[in-house]
């Protein structure tokens, strides 16, 4: 008996040992074999994803180049046709706008900058115009790109009503009398602005031109770059194959002025996220493997597979469900038990790192909302100040301090020491704080009344909820108003709940409208504030809370707020 068992021990020992070498040559030949693949794999994608972005950016390069080659020609036209027969000269620029649609003026001016003439399609001259953009005041007659000058894309502002947005094209010319002139061509930058738009690298990559200083002159996200929502940090203008903190960027310089275009692509979608997919399949095959050796060994010692079959169900599991994953240690040999015990602590470790991580993404959008909402309308403040300072010469000096402290009072709440949420009676101090600044500014041109249930005035609420209800009902309501505007503000509670309710006698709204208002994003120029409300009150309540907007065209429109009664002793904050 006593022989027997120790026969049954070396022959699992010896399995043991058989089954760890085949695993450590098995893992060994396929560590060697995944980095080595992957290695040429990343190689090989990079010199791909190069040679794709430099050919798209020659592509656009080519349009441009021609698009400036077809400007240069048009221009030398255009000089050639431009004499002292007045009559001649009209008729040649009444035949190129009906040819050329892209034509949108051409211009001449003195070297002082003096208008001398200006051609278009019908469009009526403005009398004053302030600053003329189509004008290049500091263009020098020799530069490294000849003597034709090309502008940024700019708006047009020389005609009556007619905005368009162009390019400006500046040569030099003599005429017959020997008096030198500057002759400037507008022109629609619409079709390689489209086309620009329309090239493509990857998923998310990019083209836009630049100057040789880095300069932006277009870009198709322009929209975001204002907004100062994206940023574009290049600023190596030299041409070639650069790679930039993930980012490829390709470079080509134009043949006729000093723009650059440049290509962007994105590492990670082009080149990281293609190895890894890679490398997590390789990870799975060895994953396999690995379980096929394992299960091999097996064969030779019953007493390691099942445990090993077990805890690899366990990992299966935790996989599938991380959060609501509960491990139940397998028993079986010291190796299994040993990693048993560290499945068990890594699965606590990820379970709290995943914890953390999403605490930290609702901590995130929190302070990106609270960023938002503490910026201050610069618009408002210098109508409110230009207002003040308007009745001080008036000698309306009770007004004006009556404004002051307004305007003192709006800013004392808006701050609040950095607290998210005050009290619904400081709220309501700010709303009339509010109302009393615009009803000075738009001389009583509506009326404003509070019905407030006074049990709700200690209880908290999001800052700044309702100044931005009531700044959209009297921009986008009663401003438009001939008659008397009115808006009725009411507080109370309902069904457990704070019920704010801001009601208008305003234009109103078609029911898209008021849906449209609480989707815009923050790239909009309408609605912001009140998406912002709905935004910080979802995210500190709950999706059961928030704003509802009810409006009727010619009859007014009543917003809707719903909050959770929250007091001093409720609330800490986050």
């Amino acid at each position: 008996m006593k022989n027997k068992k120790n026969s049954l021990l070396k022959s699992l020992y010896l399995s043991q040992i058989f089954t760890v070498v085949v695993i450590l040559l098995v893992m060994t030949v396929t560590m060697i074999s995944f980095f080595s693949f992957v290695n040429i794999y990343e190689e090989s994608t990079k010199e791909n994803v190069i040679t794709s972005s430099e050919q798209a950016v020659f592509q656009v390069k080519s349009t441009v180049d021609n698009y400036n080659e077809d400007i240069e020609n048009l221009m030398k036209m255009i000089l050639s046709n431009i004499s002292e027969d007045a009559k001649a000269t009209d008729q040649f620029f009444q035949s190129l706008f009906q040819i050329k649609k892209d034509v949108v003026s051409v211009t001449t001016y003195d070297m002082n900058g003096n208008l001398l003439n200006a051609w278009s399609n019908g469009q009526i001259l403005k009398k004053n115009i302030t600053e003329n953009l189509s004008y290049e005041k500091n263009f020098s007659h020799d530069t490294e790109y000849g003597d034709l000058a090309i502008t940024k894309p700019h708006v047009e502002n020389l005609f009556q009503d007619y905005y368009p947005w162009v390019v400006t094209i500046s040569q030099y010319k003599e005429t017959e009398s020997g008096e030198k002139i500057q002759v400037a061509m507008d022109m629609k930058f619409s079709n390689i602005a489209k086309y620009v738009d329309g090239v493509g690298i990857g998923q998310h990559g990019y083209c836009y031109i630049a100057n040789e200083k880095g300069d932006i002159i277009y870009h198709p996200q322009q929209q975001l770059l204002y907004a100062g929502l994206k940023e574009e940090n290049y600023i190596n203008p030299e041409d070639g194959t650069h790679m930039e903190s993930n980012v490829i960027y390709s470079v080509r310089s134009l043949e006729k002025s000093n723009w650059k275009i440049i290509g962007v692509c994105f590492a990670d979608e082009m080149i990281t996220n293609k190895v890894e997919t890679l490398a997590k399949n390789l990870i799975l095959i060895a994953i396999g493997v690995l379980f096929v050796t394992i299960f091999a060994g097996g064969i030779f010692s019953k007493f390691f597979s099942k445990p090993a079959n077990d805890l690899a169900r366990a990992m299966q599991e935790f996989e599938n469900d991380t959060d609501k994953f509960v491990f139940e240690p397998v028993e079986g040999t010291a190796e299994i038990t040993s990693l048993t015990e560290s499945f068990e602590h890594m699965v606590l470790q990820i379970q709290e790192l995943v914890e953390k991580v999403r605490q930290e993404e609702i901590s995130l959008r929190k302070t990106e909302l609270k960023a938002l909402q503490a910026q201050i309308n610069p618009h408002f403040l210098y109508n409110t100040l230009d207002a003040i300072a308007w009745m001080c010469e008036a000698e309306r000096y009770k007004d004006a301090v009556e404004m002051v402290n307004a305007l003192a009072r709006l800013f004392r709440i808006s701050i609040s020491r950095g607290h998210e949420l005050i009290s619904i009676a400081k709220e309501i101090d700010h709303a009339k704080s509010y109302l009393k600044i615009q009803n000075f500014r738009y001389k009583n041109q509506f009326t404003y009344a509070f019905h407030v249930d006074e049990q709700c005035l200690t209880y908290l609420c999001n800052k700044i909820t309702l100044q931005p209800i009531i700044e959209n009902a009297i921009y986008h309501g009663i401003d438009r108003m001939v008659d008397e505007g009115l808006i009725d503000i009411r507080i109370f509670q309902k069904d457990g709940k704070i019920v704010f309710e801001v009601e208008d006698n305003g234009v109103g709204m078609t029911q898209e409208q008021c849906e449209e208002i609480l989707q815009k994003d923050s790239g909009d120029k309408a609605g912001i504030g009140i998406k912002n409300v709905n935004d910080r009150i979802k995210i500190y309540f709950g999706e059961e809370y928030g704003i509802k907007i009810q409006s009727e065209l010619d009859e007014g429109t009543c917003v809707a707020i719903t909050m959770p009664k929250i007091t001093e002793n409720d609330y800490v904050e986050k």
